[in-house]
């Protein structure tokens, strides 16, 4: 962007041009969706370090391994399936005619074409994987993209600025970055599809910009991802596995889990189990470069405030790790808190935690943990453990979310040949599998007539005489 220039200047120059190249194109070929996909895939192999490095400073401390599995090599994977299972995907698909005209050569099929131009809206907490994954969907269906990454993580949309700019052409893929003033330009422009991935407040915000201009939207929006822990699972296992996805980004995954039901008699068991599990996995908190920081100091202080605000309203708060100190507070790490029987009032019930806490809840029956996360918005994510294969098809039935895992947690979000996405309050859309190809595809109805038209013969056509209601009436069947 000039210096002349306004964020809704730059932004709407970087549309005009991929729409008018897009409309001068014509159809989009395989090869060429191919070679989007491959140019991308290469970009990133090329610019990993540098990628990783950015999120590492971005954080304040982000663990490069972390960002290496969560944000490359998940954008990799997402690319790469892309490219390899397209020919699957593409090409008309024949579709049943109208009859009787089927009987004199009419036709009827699929034509499923790329939308124009699609606007991609990431977020901080995984700041290459939430442009870049969307984009495998985006680019298999034959659309061109402008991206715009989250001004929380500068160096990483730096980075990425630079790495497109590099190997594409802007009229194919271009990335504008700036502050909440660029991204409200963003949500205000025509495109022929929107992707954002943020809170929930944010995503109704964008929603309403979009429909100004009948957008399309495609919203991943989280929520408070609950995990039921049934009788039948074995305690430890639950606690190892449940702590262990806690952990990763220190919460701030918008698949998180957020609250734990647990069977009342077994709390006990397995509070003690994460705790043990935590400090083996950090056995300090200040100083460890294992430990995600908080991405910075506001997040940092919500999070702190949650958890404040529940001990003050009577919930029991535990550490699992290390206790706080002045020198983690610093670096915004923390142990994990456990925060027992958070009243339902209380800001950290209310609210996606996104950070290193998680509320711990207790049932005598199943049924009414089920209800009670049935009374709150639906998740992007629901986890059962257990063992007991009716009672988990009891929980499936009964419940609904963007997703599911059983016996762990965050792993449906790694499914590269399946959607990904929100339902009700967690969003809408998904990308992933031959769905997000769909997603961002028009699915354009084709008929063509056959070479004769038997209706001026057979007396359906004005003026209408007594036989043709005749006919009509006729055909009104069971």
């Amino acid at each position: 962007m000039s210096t002349n220039e306004t964020p809704t200047t730059a932004i709407r120059r970087a549309l005009d041009l991929q729409r008018a190249a897009f409309i001068a194109e014509g159809a989009v070929g395989i090869e060429t969706r191919k070679a989007r996909l491959q140019l991308v895939i290469d970009l990133v192999v090329e610019h990993n370090d540098a990628l990783c490095e950015a999120m590492r400073d971005d954080f304040g401390g982000r663990p490069v391994a972390f960002s290496m599995m969560n944000d490359v090599l998940g954008s990799l994977a997402a690319l790469k399936a892309a490219r390899d299972h397209l020919h699957e995907w593409v090409g008309d698909q024949p579709r049943t005619s109208v009859q009787p005209f089927d009987q004199f050569g009419a036709t009827a099929w699929l034509k499923i074409q790329p939308k124009g131009v699609v606007g991609i809206i990431g977020t901080w907490n995984a700041p290459l994987f939430t442009l870049l994954a969307p984009l495998a969907s985006v680019f298999a269906a034959g659309n061109r993209a402008v991206l715009k990454p989250s001004e929380v993580a500068p160096r990483t949309a730096e980075e990425v600025a630079r790495m497109v700019a590099q190997g594409f052409d802007p009229a194919v893929l271009a990335v504008v970055t700036g502050g909440p003033e660029t991204a409200t330009a963003f949500t205000a422009q025509p495109w022929d599809h929107l992707v954002f991935t943020g809170s929930i407040e944010v995503g109704k915000r964008v929603m309403k910009a979009a429909a100004e201009n009948l957008v399309p939207v495609t919203l991943e929006l989280g929520g408070k991802s609950p995990v039921l822990i049934g009788r039948s699972a074995d305690i430890r296992t639950a606690a190892e596995r449940i702590a262990v996805g806690k952990a990763m980004n220190s919460g701030q995954l918008c698949v998180a889990p957020d609250v734990v039901w647990v069977p009342a008699e077994k709390m006990d068991e397995f509070v003690a189990a994460v705790r043990e599990v935590y400090a083996g996995l950090f056995p300090t908190i200040a100083g460890n470069a294992d430990i995600t920081p908080t991405v910075n100091d506001r997040h940092f202080a919500r999070v702190e405030s949650y958890v404040a605000d529940a001990g003050a309203r009577g919930a029991r708060v535990v550490m699992a790790g290390d206790f706080p100190s002045a020198e983690g507070t610093a670096e915004r790490r923390m142990p994990l808190r456990l925060v027992i029987g958070a009243p339902a009032d209380s800001e950290i019930a209310r609210h996606e935690i996104f950070g290193a806490a998680m509320m711990i809840e207790t049932y005598r029956e199943i049924g009414d943990a089920v209800a009670a996360i049935n009374a709150g918005g639906r998740p992007l994510a629901l986890y059962y453990f257990g063992s007991d294969e009716a009672e988990q098809a009891w929980v499936l039935d009964h419940t609904l979310s963007g997703g599911v895992a059983i016996n762990d947690v965050l792993m449906h979000a790694a499914l590269h040949d399946a959607p990904f996405g929100g339902v009700g309050s967690s969003g809408m859309g998904h990308y992933h599998g031959r769905e997000g190809f769909l997603e961002f595809s028009h699915l354009r109805s084709v008929y063509k007539a056959g070479s004769h038209d038997p209706r001026r013969e057979w007396g359906m056509l004005p003026p209408y005489g007594p036989h043709f209601e005749g006919m009509m009436r006729a055909s009104v069947t069971r």
